[in-house]
């Protein structure tokens, strides 16, 4: 069964780290009110939610894929690149350990989860302004012991590599192509962002659902011509603070 460790929103979200994003206001209410949406959209699907109460003191805390990487086997506790990220990672790690054996990154290795795309056996992992060379070598470390290959992917432009290609089941992806080296994705098809929807590649998969963001009307388009079902969420102020959809959940197996 699919399970999802979520967080809610905490109040100072609007003093999150932002890198390729301009600072605007975030209506904190609305903010939870999707959050919320997106969480029950989940449900509908018939993912498990864990909901961890919010952490006031760290403004990106809702976003739960960085902190871990939740293998079938074990669970990455990542460094993440953002120092002022880093504490988020302790409370995650005590709702994570009841499901997994831990395995913890350490200095100087840096990885944020929303770089490492999981395709079969394989991990494609940026290497980002929050990922380093270390950090890729500790997951390959931690990883490859259970049959996982590691791929790296020069990312440039964007946050991480989710940012930039969104798995859409099978051997898909969809990709804007600037943005990362598509070389290092080889053997995967490759579908293109419709032009001016880039900040819609991040897509989330839950089974054979693809969950897009509201406002990209031509990438729910693309996805749904392709045979795929899909919901529409709206994310619009998590998006504020560089968030998007696969960010919001950690989401793995158990029975």
């Amino acid at each position: 069964m699919l399970h999802a460790i979520t967080r809610e929103v905490g109040p100072s979200m609007e003093a999150c780290e932002l890198t390729h994003f301009a600072r605007h206001p975030i209506d904190i209410p609305k903010a939870r009110r999707q959050h919320a949406a997106y969480r029950q959209c989940l449900r509908e699907l018939g993912v498990q939610v864990i909901e961890l109460a919010e952490e006031p003191e760290y403004p990106d805390a809702v976003f739960v894929e960085d902190p871990a990487i939740v293998l079938d086997e074990i669970a990455v506790i990542t460094r993440m690149g953002a120092e002022s990220r880093r504490g988020e990672a302790a409370s995650l790690a005590c709702a994570l350990e009841r499901y997994r054996p831990l395995f913890w990154m350490k200095p100087p290795a840096t990885l944020d989860g929303g770089d490492v795309m999981r395709v079969g056996r394989t991990l494609f992992v940026g290497r980002s302004s929050r990922t380093n060379a270390a950090g890729i070598q500790q997951l390959a470390a931690a990883a490859e012991p259970h049959g996982y290959r590691i791929q790296p992917v020069m990312v440039h432009g964007c946050l991480h590599l989710k940012s930039a290609a969104g798995d859409l089941g099978g051997d898909t992806v969809l990709v804007h192509r600037p943005w990362l080296d598509i070389g290092a994705l080889g053997g995967m098809k490759l579908i293109a962002a419709p032009a001016g929807e880039e900040h819609g590649v991040n897509v989330l998969r839950i089974g054979d659902t693809i969950l897009v963001a509201d406002g990209f009307p031509k990438t729910a388009d693309l996805i749904s011509k392709s045979g795929r079902p899909i919901r529409i969420i709206d994310n619009s102020e998590l998006r504020k603070a560089e968030g998007a959809l696969t960010c919001c959940s950690l989401i793995f197996h158990h029975s």
